[in-house]
Formats: structure tokens, sequence, C-alpha cells
């Protein structure tokens, strides 16, 4: 399967790009923040809590990283205002973080002091490793103004258990765990597959025994199983833990059970015009998605 995803990726970026739109729709909540809007309320009704994600990274001027600043501040408030059960998630890239750290953080401090002021929930987002200890520093900076923040942490990569024993360490401490998505080199970062899925479960271990709050972000239905197992068999308060999920990704029903047996469950909501870009970027990242395209494909032209 695994290369047969491979092969897909080659050639899903040959697709029209309104085709990739029909189907990228099930992933992404639309382009603007009313489109979002509307599935954020729709999966709330269902029960959900949300987190935002307004799509764009890798921005390279400081002057070109004020709009995505100002499309955060407005988020920030729609959210206040529509009373939607959502918090938000900022990839630091996106905020100029690759050309200049310390403007990166100014932009990144309105942003956050807009959350604090509505008292609403901001994530940090992790991207590819030469920018994990920055992001790792903002965090820790942002704690120290704001308790109502998190970062996001790699099970695949083989520092992830010393960041959080220290980011735990340091004080009161809220983690993603994901698998991780970027292609790392094989000396910082774990190749087998069972072997990223045993540091995950012992990442997400960490967290719970140490009273660090911990969102459990996987697809992987074994890996769900096997922390469901551990939460239930320790008996873990609820407030202590939530699942995550991505919008589309084909989970939904393993979600609603989830949330049937008194869990917390967020989904991922990506939204905004870059949302050709964020699809052709996460498919060369992760062959993986390739599958659930290619399956989508041929629903979309079944008569």
């Amino acid at each position: 399967m695994k290369w047969f995803n491979n092969f897909l990726t080659t050639l899903v970026p040959f697709m029209p790009r309104m085709l990739v739109g029909l189907i990228a729709r099930k992933y992404i909540a639309g382009k603007t923040l009313d489109e979002a809007t509307i599935e954020i309320k729709k999966l709330n009704e269902e029960g959900f809590l949300t987190t935002a994600d307004i799509l764009g990274e890798n921005i390279g001027d400081t002057k070109a990283a004020q709009k995505p600043v100002q499309s955060y501040l407005t988020l920030l408030q729609k959210i206040k205002d529509a009373g939607l059960l959502s918090g938000i998630s900022i990839k630091l890239s996106q905020l100029g973080l690759t050309h200049d750290v310390e403007k990166a953080w100014e932009n990144f401090h309105q942003i956050l002091m807009k959350a604090k002021e509505l008292h609403l929930f901001i994530r940090i987002d992790m991207e590819d490793s030469p920018w994990t200890d920055q992001t790792i520093g903002f965090y820790r900076r942002a704690r120290d103004e704001y308790e109502n923040v998190g970062t996001v942490i790699q099970a695949y990569l083989y520092r992830s258990e010393k960041d959080i024993k220290e980011m735990i360490f340091d004080g009161p401490t809220n983690l993603r765990i994901c698998k991780g998505i970027y292609r790392e080199p094989e000396d910082i970062s774990i190749k087998d597959k069972e072997a990223v899925r045993q540091n995950y479960f012992n990442l997400v271990k960490l967290c719970l025994d140490n009273d660090t709050f911990v969102a459990i972000a996987t697809h992987d239905i074994e890996l769900i199983n096997t922390c469901e197992a551990y939460l239930k068999n320790n008996d873990i308060a609820k407030e202590k833990y939530e699942f995550q999920a991505l919008l589309g990704v084909p989970v939904k029903k393993t979600m609603q059970k989830l949330l049937a047996e008194g869990h917390r469950v967020r989904y991922y909501v990506p939204f905004g015009q870059d949302w050709y870009p964020y699809s052709m970027r996460r498919l060369k990242e992760n062959p993986s998605i390739a599958g659930y395209i290619f399956k989508d494909f041929f629903k979309f032209f079944r008569p």
C-alpha cells in the first residue's frame, strides 16, 4: 500500500485544480471565515469541539505576515461573538518566523494578547525540525503571559521525550501529540511505523502520568484504542485529555463513539485562500493521504 500511495502522490499534482478543489472540500472548511463558521457550528451542534486553522505558512516577508495577523485577530473575535466552541492553531512560519524570529514574536504576541482578552485557547503548531527549538521557545514565552496556550510534539522525533520532560519541569503544560508529517533525516527521526506508534503511546503516558493535559491527535484506530484502554484502566479524569482528528479524515464513526462514551473530542478545521498549496504540501509530506484522495476521486465520479 505504501508504494501505491507514493505512486498516487506523483499523479495528484497533475489533476485539474478544479477537480482537486472538489475533492479537497471534504478536508477544508472553505475559503472564507463565514464558510468555516458554518462548519464549526455544525460540528459544535454534534457535540464536537473545534480548532480553527487559517491556512498558510512559510511567509518570509515581515510586511506580508501582517495579513495573517489581522486574519487571526478577526477569527478570534468571530469565535467569541458567535459563541463557537473553538480555539485557534497557528503556524509560526505564517508570522515570519523563518525570516525574523523577534518580528515573528511581535506578530504572535498581538494574537496571544487578543486570545487572552477574549479568554480563548491558542495552539502553537509544530513545523519541521529546523524550527522545533524556536517553537518551544515561543511556547515558553507565551505561557509566562497566558496559561490557556499549548503547543505540539511530534512522536517520530527522538528528541520529543526530552522536550516533554523539560516543559513539564518548567510548569503546567498543554501538549498536542501527533505522529509527525514532515520528512526528517534518519538521524533525528524514527522511521519504523511500529516504533513511532510505541513512542507515541509512551509520550501520551508521560503526559498523563505527570498531570499534563494531552491532546491525543491521531487517525490510527489501533493507537486510539490503546490510548482509550489506558485512560479507562487508570481512571484518568476526562478533563486531563481529549481526542483530536483532522476534518475530513475518515474516522468520524470512531470520533462519534468516543464522544458518546463521554470523552472530549475536537476537530481541526482548516480554511482559507491557501487551500491548494496546503493540499499539495500535505500530500508530499504524507503520501498516505493520497489513498484517501484516490477513494474520494472515484466516489466523486460514481454514478
